[in-house]
């Protein structure tokens, strides 16, 4: 089958982020049985969803990890020209959601698979594909924990496949999202100086949480290779309320923190929740029953930061023919395989600019690139290096 016989299929699975994704590893699964490629299975607790891995090849060390996510966002709310879960053929663009971000990598990975076999390969090569990436990047850590506990030899190398026009990326921001909740005392709007508007402390909050993103500009925290060039704290969504003369007992919002390899998310998140800590404390003595908690989400995602003399930039510059790197605000999968000792870089076709939106499409000279990068390692892992 051709990448784009393969992206056909992998598109009519509306598998959104948070559901489960067995129908579409069911078709990944009987593709790799069709070709007598063993594969794994890492499930999560409830199975209802499940992470795949497989190696083809010898089992020696050295090898790489191509790797992508089978979830996809929602469409609900965008203006779809065409249908976003059927593949949609325009010339030289290719639409459906997914085809970009990033089902148009794991296709060119599948389609190349025949010829893979067939090399003499001296190193393997493994797929990793995941479930959840959408919505914090939730089975990375155990997808690549478990390439690490299965094999007996050790991949060397990840290449995550988000789209990046085929061109190397070294860095990427990590990411966490949250939900602060605020618990105060209802009343009459009058009397806003007496009771605790959840509202208002939410305001405050929000606040500080602007505040703390511009301290550490100030401070000089910022790395010029990302744009922005700077740790970003952003407020989502906030809900509360029930009347414009009513004090508000609850309010909430959700925030998110992207960061520059440098910041930790941890130091952040702790330090708000050491503030609302205190300041929950002075509230308590107008209403006893204040109170402020921030959940997160997710666990934080870890920034990647690949150095420029790493074998694997050599790597990627010789399979992408590209010499210059690059860094995205975009946070991915790749940062938790190189937490798990894997040289990681991102690289796959398709524009990012395409992904999350309405009439998304992947340029077919981007697929057709992403086969010939594919091949070339298939090429330099055939020739025997001993």
């Amino acid at each position: 089958m051709t990448a784009q016989q393969i992206l056909t299929q992998l598109v009519q699975f509306p598998v959104l982020g948070g559901q489960s994704n067995l129908t579409i590893i069911e078709w990944i699964k009987s593709y790799l049985e069709k070709q007598g490629v063993a594969y794994h299975l890492v499930p999560n607790e409830e199975g209802t969803k499940t992470s795949l891995h497989c190696r083809i090849g010898p089992a020696v060390d050295g090898g790489v990890i191509l790797s992508g996510h089978t979830d996809v966002v929602p469409t609900e709310g965008q203006e779809w020209h065409t249908n976003p879960f059927e593949l949609v053929d325009k010339g030289d663009k290719l639409y459906a959601r997914g085809s970009c971000d990033m089902k148009g990598f794991i296709a060119c990975c599948l389609a190349m698979l025949p010829d893979m076999l067939k090399a003499d390969l001296k190193k393997p090569i493994y797929f990793a594909f995941s479930y959840d990436e959408e919505i914090g990047c939730l089975a990375g850590d155990a997808l690549a924990q478990s390439i690490v506990d299965t094999y007996q030899e050790k991949p060397k190398f990840a290449i995550i496949g988000e789209p990046s026009m085929l061109e190397p990326v070294v860095g990427q921001k990590g990411i966490i999202f949250c939900e602060t909740r605020i618990y105060g005392s209802a009343g009459h709007s009058s009397r806003i100086r007496n009771e605790v508007s959840a509202i208002h402390e939410a305001a405050r909050l929000i606040m500080w949480l602007e505040q703390k993103m511009e301290t550490l500009y100030q401070a000089g925290q910022i790395d010029d290779r990302f744009t922005p060039n700077h740790t970003s704290i952003h407020i989502g969504t906030i809900k509360g309320g029930i009347a414009t003369n009513v004090i508000a007992d609850e309010c909430s919002f959700t925030w998110d923190v992207r960061n520059i390899p440098s910041n930790t998310i941890e130091a952040i998140v702790e330090e708000f929740k050491a503030y609302c800590s205190q300041h929950e404390k002075t509230l308590q003595k107008r209403f006893a029953g204040a109170k402020i908690e921030t959940i997160e989400l997710h666990p934080a995602v870890p920034t990647l930061d690949t150095p420029e003399d790493a074998e694997v930039v050599t790597l990627i510059r010789r399979l992408s023919g590209k010499t210059k790197l690059h860094t995205v605000a975009y946070a991915a999968e790749a940062g938790q395989f190189s937490n798990a000792g894997f040289q990681a870089v991102i690289c796959g076709p398709g524009d990012i600019a395409q992904a999350h939106r309405a009439n998304e499409f992947v340029a077919k000279g981007q697929l057709e690139g992403c086969l010939e990068l594919l091949g070339r390692l298939i090429g330099m892992f055939s020739l025997d290096t001993k």
